[in-house]
């Protein structure tokens, strides 16, 4: 990746007030916004691969057994 990614001017002045208000620097703002997003990303990528592979027979299944403890 070549260059500094850059922020519309006026994306850049909300991020310096809100890095201000939370006493951090602006460049760590943007990392852990980054960050939270793609975290964001994986984790619906992660269920997406998984609800491929349910088994939905076997999970209406399972749920319809009782727990420890129930009264059926």
């Amino acid at each position: 990746m070549k260059g500094t990614p850059r922020l519309q001017p006026s994306l850049l002045e909300e991020a310096r007030k809100q890095a201000e208000a939370e006493g951090v620097a602006v460049n760590q703002l943007i990392n852990v916004a980054v960050a939270e997003k793609l975290a964001a990303l994986r984790t619906d990528a992660y269920c997406a691969e998984r609800a491929s592979r349910a088994d939905l027979k076997k999970a209406r299944k399972t749920l319809s057994r009782p727990g420890r403890g129930s009264r059926r």
